[in-house]
């Protein structure tokens, strides 16, 4: 079993509020879960309005597979056009890989 995890640091367009960032965050955040079947949230820079991170985290029984979910994912972020995507960072483990 593998586990695979993508952060990934936004920059948001025009927001000028918290509550303008969490409109555009929301259905970004939603469509990574319906799409994917992934856990997804804000995870951080939630005191920023025009930052965001935003974390993914899949489940699958090989790592190609939680590979490919992770860069699907990626892509969908790349491609909003509202969010330029700055950075990310992703981590796979393995059942068999210490904590």
């Amino acid at each position: 079993m593998f586990t695979g995890s993508l952060t990934a640091d936004l920059l948001l367009g025009d927001v000028h509020s918290l509550k303008e960032k969490r409109a555009a965050v929301r259905p970004i955040v939603a469509e990574l879960r319906k799409r994917f079947a992934v856990a997804a949230a804000e995870v951080g820079d939630q005191d920023l309005h025009r930052r965001a991170q935003v974390g993914v985290a899949t489940v699958a029984a090989d790592a190609a597979q939680v590979t490919d979910v992770l860069d699907a994912c990626e892509r969908l972020l790349a491609e909003r056009p509202e969010v330029t995507l700055l950075s990310t960072h992703r981590q796979l483990l393995s059942d068999s890989d210490e904590c």
